[in-house]
């Protein structure tokens, strides 16, 4: 138990230690630009129809501070299916991607159970987050990622790492939150997966190469 804390303990110094260096290091960054925005992506991806984009509310978009956004409902056979994705050209204090871990909460979501999943994309492998979560007796299947032209990986604690690592030698630290959300229902999960295979390169297009 001692070794668990003392693990937790130093792994949030180490993202405390990196976002304060990543904000000394801010004006040294040099903002990036979509190769493409993030509205061009596709209105039907695996059979999901899009029926319309939404507008953030102005606190929210207060709080979340992104450079650009993306709020889109799917349908298909009568399901619903959400598209948020946030992104920063260059992250600094106060401009940085919010995990939906902090979010959620907020607004009166708890996760209920935390998994990851690997999707297959062009051959190789790719780790994203696979949670459920949970507002009084309604539960959803929520997959959500980081994704940057470099890379795309699940984990908070990394892309602190990475953000310090690309603040220090390469001054670009932009970077993208992907999160899909649908209803918690037999074949949902599947769905979810195949949804997100299809996105990432659309995304990706966006984001640049």
């Amino acid at each position: 138990m001692l070794a668990s804390r003392t693990k937790a303990t130093l792994a949030i110094a180490a993202m405390l230690a990196a976002t304060t260096t990543v904000t000394a290091l801010s004006e040294r960054q040099i903002p990036a630009h979509l190769a493409q925005s993030l509205d061009s992506l596709p209105q039907t991806i695996q059979g999901w129809q899009s029926i319309g984009d939404e507008v953030i509310a102005a606190d929210a978009l207060a709080m979340l501070k992104p450079t650009a956004y993306l709020s889109r409902t799917y349908e298909k056979s009568g399901v619903h299916l959400g598209l948020f994705i946030a992104y920063y050209a260059a992250q600094r204090a106060g401009e940085t991607m919010h995990s939906p871990l902090h979010c959620l909460p907020g607004n009166g979501w708890e996760i209920a159970q935390r998994n990851t999943v690997s999707l297959s994309i062009s051959g190789r492998q790719f780790v994203v987050n696979d949670d459920l979560i949970r507002k009084l007796d309604h539960q959803e299947l929520m997959l959500y990622w980081y994704q940057s032209r470099r890379r795309i990986f699940a984990s908070e604690f990394l892309g602190k790492f990475l953000l310090l690592k690309d603040a220090i030698w390469e001054g670009h630290t932009e970077g993208s939150l992907v999160r899909i959300v649908l209803p918690d229902a037999p074949g949902m999960k599947e769905e979810a997966v195949s949804f997100a295979q299809q996105l990432i390169p659309r995304v990706q297009d966006c984001l640049g190469k």
